[in-house]
Formats: C-alpha cells, structure tokens, sequence
C-alpha cells in the first residue's frame, strides 16, 4: 500500500477541481490542467481536498498507480497556483539568447542562430543574454522545453561551454598536455 498515496491533497484558495468520471481538470491563476485517473485507482473530491483510494485486490500495480497519480495531482495543483520555473544557462564566447514573438532565438556558435518555438503555457525570460528563465503551469512541457534547449548545444567536459541548467557542475577532463621532452 502506497503511504505517500493515501495522502490527501490540498486544494489552495483560488483553485478549483472538477472530477468527471475519470478526468481530474484543475484551474487556477495560472492555467489549466487535465489528468486521466488510471483504472485501479479511484478519486474522491471534497471541497477543499483529493482522495484517492487503490482496488489492491484486483490489480497488483494498484499501490503504484495511486502513487503516481497522487504525485501528478499534487503538481497539477501547484502548478496552477504558483507556477513552475526552470533556469538554463548559456557558457561560452559569443553564446547568447534573445526573446522573440514566436520563442527563442539563439546564438551558440553555429553558422546561423537557432530559433526555438516556444508551446503554449510556456513562457521566457532573458536576464543578461546568457541566463533564459523559463516559467510554465505545467512541469513536464516545462521540463521537456529545458531538455531540449539544453540538446541544442549540450555541455562539453573539455572547454565546459554549452547550455547548461542552473546550478548543474560539469566534470571535466585534462586535455592534452603537449610532448614532454
């Protein structure tokens, strides 16, 4: 039985959740979300909270399937209410970013720059052409948008330039240090 699962989850003030049949839709301040319960699992809604409650007895995975679902939930939740961000750092010469109408324009080194469209919900700051801040009602766009900023030009162990998330550290690695003589 998943103890994190039979936790209730809180509903803040200025949110509100709808359960129909299996789809949880949670709108708040900052957007809008949906999640389909998995089978095993059941949801209960109150006024101010969210129970959800495994069938153990027909499904073995059930345990695990509240917990996740518990875990989406609560994000949902949060992301809605506070919101989720994300930073990304651009190191190396010349490296640098700029917010566009349609996303991000980029300058990592390549013959031309790099414009990356941004999804729906997501949106980009630019804090001194290096540090992209990015904020999102949704963690796993969000997460999703980071990972492929970061693919564009992953970080290198020699030089360590890339675009790197925040507070990430690079192992490096010696070079080559020239014929001893």
């Amino acid at each position: 039985m998943s103890r994190i699962g039979k936790r209730p989850i809180a509903i803040p003030k200025g949110v509100t959740a709808v359960l129909q049949d299996r789809l949880v839709v949670v709108k708040g301040p900052k957007g809008e979300s949906r999640f389909q319960v998995p089978s095993p699992v059941q949801a209960e809604m109150t006024a101010e909270s969210i129970q959800l409650v495994a069938d153990y007895q027909h499904d073995r995975d059930a345990s695990r399937l509240m917990g996740t679902a518990r875990a989406v939930l609560r994000n949902m939740i949060t992301g809605v209410s506070q919101g989720f961000t994300r930073k990304v750092n651009l190191v190396g010469v010349g490296y640098r970013a700029s917010v566009q109408p349609g996303g991000l324009e980029l300058t990592l080194g390549y013959s031309k720059p790099v414009k990356v469209a941004l999804p729906k919900g997501v949106t980009a700051q630019v804090d001194g052409n290096t540090a992209i801040t990015l904020n999102s009602h949704d963690n796993v766009v969000l997460g999703q948008v980071a990972a492929n900023l970061r693919s564009l030009r992953p970080p290198e162990p020699y030089q360590g330039k890339g675009v790197l998330y925040d507070g990430e550290k690079i192992r490096r690695k010696a070079g080559k240090t020239g014929k001893k003589a």
